[in-house]
């Protein structure tokens, strides 16, 4: 099974913010910001804090799907 946050960027954009904004907002490293850019596994704290500061919940911003 493979993760996508394709749902992630596209409430950015909807929301006209950049990833270093969401790095500032969420309290998250660019690191993290870049592991989520490569579609690649990130630790649930790091998903709540990214849906807390966007107001919405961990299905608005990941999918899951097979390979």
């Amino acid at each position: 099974m493979a993760i996508s946050y394709k749902k992630l960027w596209h409430i950015l954009l909807d929301r006209d913010l950049k990833k270093k904004d969401l790095a500032a907002l969420a309290g998250i490293n660019e690191y993290t910001i870049k592991k989520l850019s490569r579609n690649e596994n990130v630790s649930i704290e790091v998903l709540c804090k990214v849906s807390k500061v966007l107001d919405c919940s961990i299905d608005d911003i990941v999918e899951f799907y097979e390979e």
